[in-house]
């Protein structure tokens, strides 16, 4: 990438020269280490495996090895198009783990399903130690929940493999991201903040056609402002890239239908729905075999090409 377009992506939204070098929504192949996705064909699903004892919606469940690779292999049945390995919890108020202990949580999981499985990996972590540890195993994306605004060397790291990399926006840690809720204008906001984490990535060597950005449903948001970001989402395809919504079974969504996290799958499959609609690529979900569906009625309304979709 030339110093002139990634220049050209960290201008806010509505100042992009018209000549900027955006890609166009139906070209939108997602390359991640020798793997090239068509998110341009249909809506692609991000399953989660979460091997922490405290995440918020499915902590503890999937600790040991054999849980891990059994929830795996069951998403992959099920459809998923990426597995979405964490070691590391990031819901709100939680304060981390070390870079060992996160390794620990990790590789044994990453190597035996590598070992086992045909399937596209990403490591959802903010470390740049973790990361490159997880790509030397052959992981495909690296997931960074902060955008480059913890650590450039995940850029560097994905662009030493090849890799994809997922660019969230956060305004700050988990820790104490609910106390940093205040924005002059929520969407452009994130959107000039998600610009900038683009340029870090394409200056770090990372292809244009390897990026993805998220919104960050739940990071230093209130209820109303996820809300208020599913509505505009297509507003973010402004910046080029396609975009990932990870919304699965999250506060806000019990703030409106009620209930605990195991009483949001309906709700998440409305704002799955939604977010597909207005522009999603990928959507980042627990509940696999149900968002499938969703994704597929979704896709046929939003026009994708359904007949390459399976089932």
């Amino acid at each position: 990438m030339q110093q002139k377009e990634a220049d050209a992506y960290s201008k806010p939204a509505e100042n992009r020269p018209g000549n900027a070098p955006l890609p166009d929504n139906k070209d939108f192949i997602f390359k991640c280490r020798g793997n090239s996705l068509p998110l341009h064909e249909r809506t692609h699903i991000m399953g989660i495996l979460n091997l922490t004892p405290d995440s918020f919606h499915d902590g503890g469940r999937y600790g040991d090895l054999g849980s891990a690779l059994r929830h795996a292999g069951a998403m992959i049945e099920e459809g998923a198009d990426i597995i979405d390995i964490g070691g590391e919890s990031t819901r709100p108020g939680s304060s981390g783990v070390t870079e060992e202990e996160e390794l620990r949580r990790v590789m044994p999981v990453i190597r035996e399903i590598r070992k086992r499985f045909d399937t596209v990996l990403s490591i959802d972590t903010t470390k740049e130690k973790v990361a490159r540890e997880a790509l030397s195993e052959g992981v495909s994306i690296v997931n960074d929940i902060s955008g480059l605004t913890y650590s450039q060397g995940l850029a560097e790291a994905a662009a030493g493999y090849g890799a994809g990399i997922v660019l969230m926006h956060t305004p700050s840690r988990p820790a104490d991201m609910q106390h940093k809720t205040g924005y002059r204008s929520l969407i452009d906001d994130i959107l000039n903040s998600l610009g900038r984490s683009a340029v870090k990535a394409l200056e770090a060597g990372v292809g244009a056609g390897s990026i993805i950005v998220d919104p960050g449903f739940g990071f230093g948001k209130t209820a109303l402002q996820n809300l208020a970001i599913l509505k505009n989402l297509a507003r973010f395809s402004e910046l080029g890239f396609p975009v990932m919504i990870g919304t699965s079974n999250k506060s806000f969504i019990g703030g409106v239908t009620g209930g605990g996290t195991e009483d949001r799958l309906l709700g998440t499959a409305a704002t799955v729905a939604i977010g597909v609609v207005n522009g999603a690529s990928i959507v980042r979900v627990h509940d696999v075999p149900q968002m499938r569906r969703v994704v597929r009625m979704a896709d046929a309304v939003a026009g994708k090409n359904i007949s390459s979709n399976e089932g």
